[in-house]
C-alpha cells in the first residue's frame, strides 16, 4: 500500500477519535435528551445545545469539524497522487507531516495554544497542496 494511502487510512483514525474525545464530554455535558435527540430548533429555543458544552469540549467539536474539513482536501490530495501514479518519498513526507500536524491541531486547539493551533492548520493545508501541485506537474 502506498504511504498515502495508509497515511490517509490513519487520518481516518484520529477523524474517529476526535469523535470520541468530542462525543464522550458532550454527552456527558448536554445530557442524552439532547444528544440523542432530534436536536430540533424548537426544543432549543433559547439555547444552541453547542454553545451549552464547556470550552474545552466546545474546542474540541471545532477541531473535529476542522478535521472533517481538512480531511477531504487531504483525501482527493491522495486519490490525485495514487491516481496519477505521483507518489514519491516527498509526497509520501508531506502526508506523513499532514498527519502529524493534524495530531498536533487537536491539544493545539483543545487547549487553546495560540498560535500554535493555526501554526499546525497551515501546515497541514500546505503539505495537502504540495501534493495536489506536485501530482499535477
Amino acid at each position: 500500500m502506498p504511504a498515502e494511502v495508509t497515511v490517509l487510512a490513519l487520518a481516518a483514525l484520529l477523524q474517529v477519535l476526535q469523535i470520541v474525545l468530542m462525543a464522550v464530554p458532550a454527552n456527558a455535558e448536554l445530557g442524552p435528551r439532547t444528544t440523542m435527540g432530534p436536536r430540533d430548533p424548537q426544543d432549543h429555543a433559547h439555547d444552541n445545545p453547542y454553545m451549552m458544552m464547556s470550552r474545552r469540549t466546545g474546542r474540541l467539536h471545532r477541531a473535529m469539524n476542522n478535521h472533517f474539513e481538512g480531511l477531504i482536501l487531504f483525501t482527493i490530495a491522495v486519490v490525485v497522487v495514487t491516481l496519477g501514479n505521483a507518489a514519491s518519498p516527498l509526497t509520501a513526507g508531506c502526508a506523513w507531516l499532514y498527519l502529524a500536524a493534524r495530531v498536533l491541531y487537536v491539544p493545539a486547539y483543545a487547549f487553546g495554544w495560540s498560535p500554535w493551533r493555526s501554526i499546525f492548520w497551515t501546515i497541514g493545508l500546505a503539505a495537502t497542496c504540495v501534493m495536489i501541485v506536485l501530482a499535477l506537474l
